[in-house]
Parts: structure tokens; sequence; C-alpha cells
């Protein structure tokens, strides 16, 4: 069973940094793209980044610059540095691995910007 487990999320003051991490229980080759979507309450699921199999990125345009994601194949994990956080990056990120036939989803974890 495929398993994707996310961690690093918190409580950070604007302006700060954080680094969130994918950890796959498979060999993360095995996707076509690894991304991070975030959800606030009461808005919808929205896309922050992606990375793809061959390495390419992609950005929501609200993070570009700020966010960086990152893939490391020996250890099966796939990061997401943010920085130059903002209030309304505030939500719960979800880690997304798209393989051949499904899709799967970590737990989340929540990221708030306050000072």
């Amino acid at each position: 069973q495929v398993r994707l487990v996310e961690s690093g999320g918190g409580l950070v003051p604007p302006g700060g940094s954080l680094r969130l991490s994918c950890a796959t229980s498979i060999s993360i080759a095995n996707f076509r793209a690894v991304a991070w979507y975030r959800q606030n309450t009461g808005k919808q699921r929205e896309t922050v980044a992606i990375i793809a199999h061959g390495g390419s990125t992609s950005y929501a345009d609200s993070v570009k610059g700020r966010f960086t994601i990152v893939r490391d194949n020996p250890k099966d994990t796939v990061y997401l540095q943010m920085n130059s956080l903002k209030p309304e990056d505030t939500a719960i990120y979800y880690c997304n691995a798209k393989g051949a036939l499904q899709e799967y989803w970590g737990q989340g974890t929540q990221v708030t910007v306050s000072s």
C-alpha cells in the first residue's frame, strides 16, 4: 500500500521560512509527478507546486519566487521550501503523488503564518 507522510508544518511569523517534507513508501520513480496542494477553511484545494518525473517544475503564481519544490530520489522524499511566508499562505498542505492509474494523498500538515 502506498503511503505519503508529510512533516514540517508549524507556526511561523510573516517573512519566515518552513520546509515541508513528503516521504513516500515506495520508490518515487513510480510516480508521474508529485505535487503539493493547500486548502484553507471554506476554500477550494489549490495546487501549490508540482515536480514531474523528468524533473520539470511549475508553481502557482501566488508562490513563484518564494517556494521551491525539490526531489531527493535516494530518500524517496519531496520537499517544499517556503520562504518569505505571508499570512495568506496559512493552510493545510497536502502531498499528492500521481501514479499510472491513481493518485495518492498524505494526511496533511498545518502551516500557520502569524505574528
